[in-house]
């Protein structure tokens, strides 16, 4: 390609990022700036304290949902028929029955599963995804790199009965599933709390899930590509009231991230940028976009609230090296034998 054009390129996906974030700033009224009379005492907008994503609104919308926002009435009926297909998991044998020979016995039972019991709110209305824009609050894929992506993934994944480190991260317990760490940070099945600590120069913000703490420095560059935390590398600083992060230099190995609700990619190559902004005693509104034209078409962006708990972090005991993981690679070895392949 001539190398004029590609600057021109360059130069035009640079203003259209810029365009898209003035978009969600000013022109947007779920990204409108609030005012926060909570300080620390060295005078930064205060954020610390324990809160939780837990919610029954998915990162993307469900099909019987048309619009952002429903009323009250709809959001009390989505909450109850989550709490009676609860109650079937929890029911799915009579007394005495036993699953058939070869299915799945399941994992849990919804005593340890806390997800969420009805849909969240913001500014009042009830929210039926947590992707505002695109406004059908679906993830904007290209197909066409996101099939490349997967492709990967799946001849990567062929490979993981030959070595521990090469399960996957998650079941390694190295970072939580499902993108509870972030960025950006997504409610799951369970321990869905944090806790932010701060400091002249640092936030830390600590998932409850596998302990992730992640570190954002105010001010400051980023490393160089070859420097790939787990969780990204993440750099901040104060717009007004907002705490405004933005992370690169994604970890190539914590791609992929996925939840019993929800899938999505976050590439090497990805920018993601979250404001934090708290909204009241017991609120944050935490909101965030996604530019990673590696595996989507356009710049997506979310939003949710964090809310304030009286709960504590509790220890989260993984279990990295259990005996399944022996078994899983004893397993594999015995196939190869069976198959002549050792």
């Amino acid at each position: 390609m001539d190398s004029g054009v590609e600057i021109e390129k360059m130069i035009f996906q640079k203003v259209l990022k810029y365009l898209f974030s003035i978009f969600l700033l000013c022109s947007n009224p779920l990204f409108a700036e609030t005012k926060n009379p909570y300080k620390t005492w060295y005078g930064d907008p205060d954020l610390q304290g324990i809160w939780t994503n837990a919610t029954l609104t998915t990162l993307e919308r469900p099909g019987h949902f048309k619009t952002l926002e429903v009323s009250e009435e709809e959001a009390r009926a989505a909450a109850t028929k989550a709490a009676v297909d609860s109650f079937a998991y929890d029911n799915q044998y009579s007394e005495g029955e036993t699953p058939r020979t070869g299915t799945d016995v399941g994992g849990y039972n919804t005593a340890w599963m806390d997800p969420g019991a009805e849909l969240f709110q913001l500014f009042g209305k009830y929210r039926t995804s947590i992707v505002a824009y695109p406004k059908n609050g679906k993830i904007p894929w290209d197909r066409e790199k996101a099939d490349k992506f997967f492709q990967k993934r799946r001849s990567d994944r062929s490979r993981r009965r030959d070595h521990p480190e090469l399960r996957g991260v998650g079941e390694r317990c190295v970072v939580g599933f499902g993108s509870s760490g972030g960025p950006p940070m997504m409610n799951v099945l369970y321990n869905n709390h944090y806790q932010i600590v701060q400091s002249p120069g640092h936030v830390v913000i600590m998932a409850e899930m596998v302990h992730d703490a992640r570190i954002i420095r105010l001010g400051g560059s980023h490393p160089p590509d070859n420097i790939t935390p787990w969780l990204g590398d993440s750099v901040g600083h104060w717009d007004g009231n907002t705490l405004v992060v933005e992370t690169t230099n994604f970890n190539p190995q914590h791609t992929f991230r996925g939840g019993l609700r929800h899938f999505f990619a976050i590439t090497p190559e990805a920018i993601v940028t979250e404001r934090f902004t708290r909204i009241s005693k017991d609120q944050i509104l935490y909101r965030f976009y996604v530019d990673d034209p590696d595996v989507y078409r356009q710049v997506w962006a979310g939003e949710m609230p964090l809310r304030s708990i009286k709960d504590k972090i509790y220890e989260y005991a993984c279990h990295e090296g259990n005996y399944s993981m022996a078994n899983i690679l004893a397993g594999a070895r015995e196939e190869e034998k069976r198959r002549g392949k050792v």
